[in-house]
């Protein structure tokens, strides 16, 4: 980073609540910890979870379970952020059992990326940096509960400068424990991708759940 990058990312005074939720040093034992609280299964839900990953580097969220080997991850990821992946690829990976239209970001994902960047590279001060992940197509006045792939399970990544570092805050809806790996595999690449462009360093990220469940056998995920 130079020193007018480092002059221009200057970040606004702020405390950050997120000290009183439980941390978790990798994605890998925030992972842990959600399958465990989850574990009656079924129709069991866990609301308004609250977790810190302090350690966002894509490696600390790279976390492979027996659903979601390294190949899928990278391919679900590379799907989420509007990257070119092949048809052998999609043949090998792509399964409703790893998320179906709920899961699936990628539509407009390049343009708001490049949005995010441009809002912090112009203002660093600015609280406008948010990546919306539905109705990127329609207004949301046509929600409708029944269209799963309008319902998306994250909502919105807000992307904010403070103490120097590129911090990030994921709203989601709807997370079944077991999907969550491919969620933040997607999200670290998202926001390290976002911190080289701007050059500075990636922060800690805020995880926030509405309904947190074990798996996709619950009802109307």
């Amino acid at each position: 980073m130079t020193e007018a990058t480092a002059t221009a990312m200057k970040c606004a005074p702020s405390k950050n609540l997120n000290v009183g939720f439980p941390h978790f040093a990798t994605g890998k034992e925030m992972y842990d910890y959600l399958r465990e609280i989850t574990k009656p299964g079924g129709e069991f839900v866990v609301r308004n979870f609250v977790g810190v990953i302090e350690d966002f580097s894509v490696a600390s969220c790279t976390v492979e379970t027996e659903l979601f080997p390294l190949g899928a991850l990278e391919y679900y990821t590379k799907k989420n952020m509007g990257w070119d992946y092949t048809a052998e690829e999609k043949e090998k990976w792509q399964m409703n059992v790893r998320g179906g239209a709920q899961g699936d970001y990628r539509d407009g994902m390049q343009k708001k990326i490049a949005n995010v960047i441009d809002c912090l590279r112009t203002e660093p001060l600015s609280k406008r940096a948010v990546i919306p992940i539905p109705f990127s197509t329609e207004g949301s006045e046509m929600a409708d509960w029944t269209d799963q792939g309008q319902n998306k399970c994250c909502r919105e990544l807000h992307l904010y400068l403070e103490d120097g570092k590129l911090k990030c805050t994921g709203l989601v809806r709807m997370q079944n424990a077991n999907i969550m790996t491919k969620n933040i595999h997607f999200f670290a690449t998202l926001v390290n991708h976002v911190a080289k462009e701007l050059g500075v360093e990636v922060g800690e990220y805020t995880h926030w759940i509405t309904n947190l469940c074990h798996d996709r056998t619950a009802t109307s995920c």
